[in-house]
């Protein structure tokens, strides 16, 4: 039996990566290494051919018309060898992804919905991850995410979800129903630190309500929307929340809007690395995001 003239399998994932993204360090985001690592490999894999794959430049990696020969060939071998695996193995072959997005639009939409991935898509494994500071979407830390904002990431792909309204809202257990006698009901405040911009205030909306003797630093203070929401049910205070996060207290009246003035805030969006836009996995989670009936809304009964 004659032996296959191979080179190191790993250096050809990570040139085939490095080409594939032109880059070393999204090789490395994808590969789960460093981009030092990607490039030893690539440069001992040209070693060992005797012939240079990429021409180097500041930012990015342009192949060589020896690079792209390679490239192809491994494009289509690492292909049959996945779709092997794939119909040989008796468990599906999983896919995990990181949806990072606010503790209450987590909590508030959509887990009562990931029924319906799973249903879809039984061979992804859902992570959310939870916080009020957008972080990378890398594939590492998320790879897709619901933010508020104006729309505007660079690099990546936004597409709007729903408008995001403040409104002042208590429990109509307080039997407030006039602006003139907000004062003498505690004001219940949202605050986090982590937040890259926070949402609309009372003092901001004192501004324009110019309410008499309203004390807008004064009151209770919480880190979290759902427990100001919790707070506000409970008859703790008079909250200014985003009416898209209170939608099923309002419909079934353990919150209500006592008066104006509504503020409209940044709307929420869906975004995910433009790169990323033809990938199965993000497109799966795509389409169970804008499935999710009315924005923010308890399902139907």
């Amino acid at each position: 039996m004659s032996y296959r003239r191979l080179p190191s399998l790993s250096a050809l994932r990570a040139f085939e990566a490095a080409a594939r993204h032109e880059s070393a360090k999204q090789a490395a985001q994808e590969l789960s290494v460093t981009a030092t690592a990607i490039s030893h490999q690539v440069r001992g894999l040209e070693e060992t051919l005797g012939i240079t794959l990429f021409v180097r430049k500041p930012r990015q990696l342009e192949l060589t018309s020896q690079g792209r020969e390679l490239l192809q060939v491994l494009e289509g071998a690492f292909d049959s060898i996945s779709h092997a695996v794939e119909r040989l193995s008796a468990v599906p072959v999983r896919q995990t992804i990181t949806l990072s997005t606010t503790p209450a639009v987590a909590v508030r939409w959509l887990l009562p919905w990931v029924c319906l991935l799973r249903d879809s898509h039984p061979d992804i494994d859902l992570r959310i991850h939870a916080s009020h500071e957008p972080v990378a979407l890398d594939g590492v830390t998320a790879d897709i995410a619901i933010r508020y904002g104006d729309g505007r990431w660079p690099g990546l792909a936004a597409e709007k979800l729903f408008d995001n309204t403040f409104i002042p809202t208590c429990s109509p257990r307080l039997g407030l129903h006039e602006v003139a006698h907000l004062p003498l009901h505690p004001l219940i405040h949202f605050s986090s630190q982590g937040a890259i911009s926070s949402p609309l205030d009372w003092a901001a909306w004192q501004k324009e309500a110019k309410v008499p003797g309203l004390d807008v630093s004064a009151g209770l203070v919480f880190s979290d929307e759902t427990h100001a929401i919790s707070a506000a049910v409970g008859e703790q205070g008079v909250a200014l929340m985003s009416r898209q996060l209170i939608k099923d207290e309002l419909e079934e009246g353990r919150l209500v809007q006592p008066f104006g003035p509504a503020f409209e805030g940044k709307p929420f969006f869906l975004v995910y690395p433009e790169s990323r836009r033809d990938d199965p996995t993000i497109l799966a989670i795509r389409e169970w995001v804008k499935s999710v009936p009315g924005g923010l809304c308890a399902p139907s009964p």
